[in-house]
């Protein structure tokens, strides 16, 4: 029985011995090299930029307002239409004013009229008074006389000017070039100097501006860099504008100033924008978003989003390949994206491979088979084109995705 037993154990072991060779198949081996992508990593010059919001709003406007009292005798604008500086909009009716105003030029024609004749006086008493003929008090009187005469002249004038400004502005001519709006009175309604309401608005287009608003804390650490060299100004770089429906305008903008004073209710500051705007495609009070700089990195290191991951709290690592062929996990510090890569700021340089495909297969310390791969055929994810906060100290191991 036991002789038995122990042939039957050495043909349970044989066939154990012989079954993979049947099948043909090797047991796996434990050390056999992972296949993975990676990414060598690469310094240059990276200009950063920041989307902001921003409202347009107009380069120029002006509310028309009569400057006298009366009856609008005609409107002579297309409501909506473009009108030039100095185009007739409203003539209100003026004949109570054309009435003063040649009542004035004839008081003028009459005092210098009395001018005339007080000249000739006062020349035939100089002449006089020189040979005795009349006494020196004569010729005084004479003289005062003409002074007089040429003072009145100039009240005249005056006055004539006075009643002419009055008089033209009955023709109420547009302030500046633009798009007038709707007018708000009709054609024999009564306006009233200084009235609170406006005829009608003209707003200026081309060009027009875009107000955005900027936290004080980049600005901050805009500065911060500029002050310590590790960026470049980028004062001069032309402003991109983004549509409602995420489109680019045709047209780039220019920085024309920053605000010295920071709303203390939200933080912010706030940046002006002026774009060309021939087509009137910006309207006022429309929503945008522009592309502006924040300077520019020399020797910036970009690193495809895939190879960086996050643990729950928050901390980012990268695995790359050692010079061993080796999987290395190292913690890095990320701060924004530039397109569809990390900006790196500590942990990761130039030269570094780092793996970007087949990171579900690997862990710390296992051989892998690196397949170089460029940075532009890695599948790109949703780029995030806001700030994003610097995580805190990277952990020691990278979860797996």
């Amino acid at each position: 029985m036991t002789s038995r037993l122990a042939h039957l154990a050495l043909l349970a072991i044989a066939a154990a011995l012989l079954l993979p060779a049947c099948t043909g198949k090797a047991p796996p081996a434990q050390d056999a090299a992972v296949p993975v992508s990676v990414v060598t990593l690469e310094s240059r010059a990276v200009t950063l930029t920041r989307e902001l919001p921003g409202r347009t709003t107009p380069f120029a406007i002006a509310e028309v307002r009569p400057q006298v009292s009366g009856i609008v005798r005609k409107r002579l604008f297309t409501e909506g239409g473009e009108v030039t500086q100095g185009q007739q909009l409203y003539q209100i009716e003026d004949a109570s004013y054309r009435a003063d105003y040649n009542s004035a030029r004839a008081a003028l024609a009459r005092a210098q009229a009395t001018l005339v004749t007080a000249r000739l006086r006062a020349q035939r008493s100089t002449e006089l008074v020189k040979v005795a003929a009349i006494s020196r008090q004569n010729n005084d009187d004479v003289q005062a006389t003409l002074h007089q005469a040429e003072a009145d002249v100039k009240a005249a004038q005056a006055v004539v000017d006075g009643t002419g400004v009055t008089l033209g502005y009955t023709r109420i001519s547009a302030p500046i070039a633009g798009r007038i709006g709707k007018s708000t009175v009709t054609q024999g309604a009564l306006v009233n100097a200084g009235q609170a309401s406006a005829l009608a608005t003209i707003q200026q287009l081309d060009p027009i501006y875009v107000d955005l608003t900027q936290s004080s804390r980049e600005l901050l650490a805009l500065r911060k860099g500029l002050a310590s060299g590790a960026l470049d100004s980028t004062n001069g770089l032309p402003v991109k504008i983004l549509l409602e429906d995420g489109s680019q305008f045709a047209h780039e903008g220019k920085l024309a100033f920053s605000e010295v004073t920071v709303d203390p209710s939200t933080g912010s500051y706030a940046l002006r924008v002026v774009v060309p705007n021939p087509d009137d495609v910006l309207l006022p009070g429309m929503y945008v978003r522009a592309v502006i700089g924040d300077g520019q990195r020399q020797h910036a290191v970009l690193v495809p989003q895939q190879a960086v991951t996050r643990d729950p709290k928050g901390n980012t690592s990268a695995m790359l390949v050692d010079q061993d062929g080796k999987v290395e996990v190292r913690a890095v510090q990320v701060s924004r994206t530039v397109g569809d890569q990390w900006l790196v700021d500590a942990g990761l340089a130039a030269g570094d491979r780092v793996i970007v495909e087949g990171l579900q297969k690997i862990k710390p310390g296992m051989p892998v088979q690196a397949t170089e791969v460029h940075a532009a055929s890695v599948p790109a994810t949703a780029v995030d084109t806001t700030a994003t906060p610097r995580p805190g100290p990277a952990a020691k191991a990278a979860g797996s995705r």
